[in-house]
């Protein structure tokens, strides 16, 4: 695949910017009431949910269906309303609640700090070696860009045990790559927040989180307490599987591209629109599958227009698809069954000594890694 020269990349910019002014266009009330629609599911989901664990006791078909709401409420919460609020694509509401400076959603990473690493680091330096920490400083070996360790052949499991734990993960990112609790500092990673701010976030949002969980409703529940810690460990447990499960079908698939510091060094904004089509994949599916990924089936539009509202991403993946068509630009997507199998296929291949051939786009300025 050969890489768009300026001029292409200039153009791509143009393209994809009219594309954005067009759809913000369309932004208002009809965005407003489909978010609060939403959230009106997810509150009853969650209430509901909880008083029917309550009535397990008259059959557990009515816990089972409790548990199963409540991790829809979760669901719901981190990925449709949570994750794109905090990306301030409903801040033009100036709405009391969901607005990216006032949400917190239920989950034990504190919003700041998602929003740290996620909004800006990730968002900002995509898959760039070294500067994206989702792609470099994890668990897991996904490159050639990263130097084989022993640890790494029993990567498989780790993975396993990290989409169960996966709020624990997020949680515990920005904290990670600062080693705030390592004496071990790692050279070059200042965060705009103290240590000791990290760890109080940390430590404070996680502990109210599993004093709601697995203190308060139980409590609240009297004699079926067992029954409400086991049903919001489980409603958790369904929660971490999928936003952990969605989120890697979105960056890690076999055609998702890294690139080097160097490569992305005074990019222009054409290039950075480039960057991110290379490095991200969309899934197909139904409407209640993109409603219950947060739209993050379109991982490729998101990290194209991250404050646009997510519900326009379908309709704007089919004008993104040929935009990248135009320009030769691969567009990486595929079903759900296929992107996750390619996902845990990746994980396995690089848990060995070498992984795959790393193959290189012919320009010579913006070598572009494609890890197949």
């Amino acid at each position: 695949m050969m890489m768009p020269n300026a001029q292409q990349l200039d153009a791509l910019q143009v393209d994809l910017d009219a594309l954005k002014q067009k759809v913000q266009e369309q932004v208002g009330e009809s965005d407003a009431r489909y978010i609060k629609r939403v959230l009106l599911v997810q509150r009853l989901s969650a209430i509901s949910g909880r008083i029917f664990m309550v009535l397990g006791f008259i059959t557990p078909w009515l816990w089972l269906l409790g548990v199963l709401l409540l991790a829809l409420a979760k669901i719901l919460d981190n990925m449709e309303i949570g994750h794109n609020v905090l990306h301030g694509q409903y801040d033009w509401m100036n709405h009391p609640l969901l607005h990216s400076k006032r949400y917190e959603w239920d989950i034990v990473c504190d919003a700041g700090s998602w929003q740290r690493t996620h909004n800006y680091e990730h968002h900002t330096y995509t898959n760039i070696i070294g500067k994206d920490r989702d792609f470099g400083y994890g668990l897991l070996r996904l490159s050639n860009d990263l130097r084989w360790r022993v640890r790494n052949l029993w990567q498989g499991g780790t993975y396993l045990l990290l989409s169960m734990l996966f709020q624990w993960g997020i949680a515990y990112h920005e904290l990670a790559g600062q080693r705030v609790f390592s004496k071990k500092k790692k050279v070059g990673r200042h965060s705009q927040v103290s240590d000791q701010a990290l760890k109080k976030a940390f430590l404070s949002k996680g502990t109210r989180q599993l004093v709601k969980d697995y203190l308060f409703f139980p409590l609240v529940a009297g004699p079926m307490w067992l029954w409400v810690i086991a049903g919001n460990l489980l409603a958790n447990f369904i929660r971490n599987l999928w936003t952990s499960t969605v989120i890697f079908c979105g960056h890690f698939t076999k055609d998702v591209h890294t690139f080097t510091e160097s490569q992305c060094s005074d990019e222009s904004r054409g290039h950075w629109y480039y960057r991110q089509m290379l490095g991200s994949s969309n899934f197909t599916g139904p409407t209640y599958l993109h409603i219950l990924t947060g739209h993050l089936s379109c991982q490729i539009e998101h990290h194209l227009f991250p404050d646009i509202p997510a519900r326009h991403y379908p309709a704007m993946a089919v004008d993104v698809q040929a935009i990248a068509a135009k320009y030769g630009i691969a567009y990486n997507t595929g079903s759900f069954f296929s992107q996750y199998v390619s996902v845990f296929w990746r994980i396995i291949r690089y848990s060995f000594p070498g992984g795959a051939k790393t193959t290189r786009l012919v320009n010579p300025k913006h070598r572009v890694q494609s890890m197949l």
